[in-house]
């Protein structure tokens, strides 16, 4: 399938790169490496890549491009890091002559023409890697895209600490470290932190809650995003502060999104004003399916939700101490 997405790169004039809503580091990679790659290979083309504002640590992989509704007419659209179309940013999409999808999404449905999906892949950007390598002399690689999808890989994975990590990721992140990334530059921007945020650190250890069977969660209020000066992007980041605690292998971070209300909402509609973005992590419990309950959806130890209200966050909050309730009497030797 490689060599038959390939042929379709070559065939079209016009490439516009889609992802998912609120970008990570690995739907960034893969989408700006991509990009890179092929203006690189193919300096005659058109390629863009297409996506909402970025939080501040992603905007050294490159800018979006805006580009008119008539530019899809006759374009080649490739989408990534995206297991279901309503996630993906900006419904042009649809609207493109040939549409690829490439994913790495545990329960990824295909859409568009052609989809290739590993789910057994810890990231995207690997998967670009990957067909990089299979193409071989067929393109050209460049310096900027070795370091947005190593930057892909490298916080997919954790660090390559997470589950999943394969001897394949390894060599794919030392195929592009081969290539010139700059590893310490790449490092010091993800993991140097400001006081503020080591501030908020501080807050989260001392006040995170824990459930019955062993969900440890935090909840960042719209008082506190402010009190402590942070984003809300770099309070959800902190998700992993509380994912050490012996006998809570599930952690989650409730984030409070803070948008103004809006006047003359519908009856079933959702108010903006009580959305609370919502990141679930684990060790060894499946907690997509839950996530998948309340919007959202990932893989199957790292998944995002949004909710509106205290109900669904307690309710959330039930169905993953059940979940963990669950996974100890299955696997009582866990921490």
């Amino acid at each position: 399938m490689f060599i038959e997405i390939l042929n379709k790169i070559k065939e079209y004039n016009r490439i516009i790169i889609h992802r998912h809503i609120r970008p990570d580091g690995d739907c960034m990679g893969s989408q700006m490496g991509l990009k890179y790659l092929i203006k690189n290979t193919f300096p005659e083309k058109e390629v863009y890549a297409v996506g909402d504002e970025l939080p501040e640590y992603l905007k050294e992989l490159g800018e979006v491009d805006n580009i008119p509704d008539d530019y899809y007419n006759d374009a080649l659209v490739i989408v990534v890091d995206t297991s279901v179309d309503k996630r993906i940013y900006d419904d042009r999409w649809k609207t493109g002559k040939y549409i690829i999808k490439i994913d790495h999404h545990d329960d990824s449905p295909e859409f568009g023409n052609m989809s290739y999906v590993d789910e057994k892949s810890p990231a995207c950007s690997s998967i670009i890697v990957r067909m990089i390598k299979a193409w071989g002399s067929e393109v050209k690689m460049c310096k900027k895209a070795a370091y947005a999808l190593y930057f892909g890989i490298v916080t997919d994975t954790g660090r390559f600490r997470y589950r999943g990590l394969t001897s394949e990721v390894l060599n794919n992140a030392g195929y592009l470290l081969d290539l010139g990334v700059d590893v310490d530059s790449l490092y010091n921007k993800l993991y140097i932190d400001d006081v503020a945020t080591l501030k908020l650190q501080g807050f989260v250890l001392n006040n995170f809650k824990t459930t019955p069977n062993g969900v440890a969660y935090i909840h960042f209020t719209k008082k506190v995003i402010k009190k402590f000066g942070v984003t809300k992007d770099e309070a959800a980041n902190l998700v992993n502060s509380i994912s050490t605690i012996k006998g809570h292998p599930v952690w989650v971070a409730f984030v409070d999104q803070g948008y103004s209300k809006v006047k003359g909402l519908k009856k079933g509609e959702l108010d903006p004003s009580k959305e609370i973005r919502v990141r679930l992590r684990s060790r060894g419990v499946e907690i997509n399916g839950v996530a998948s309950n309340y919007r959202g959806g990932g893989h199957l130890q790292a998944a995002g939700a949004t909710i509106y209200s205290k109900q669904e966050m307690l309710s959330l909050l039930n169905e993953l101490d059940i979940l963990v309730k669950k996974y100890k009497e299955e696997h009582p030797d866990a921490l």
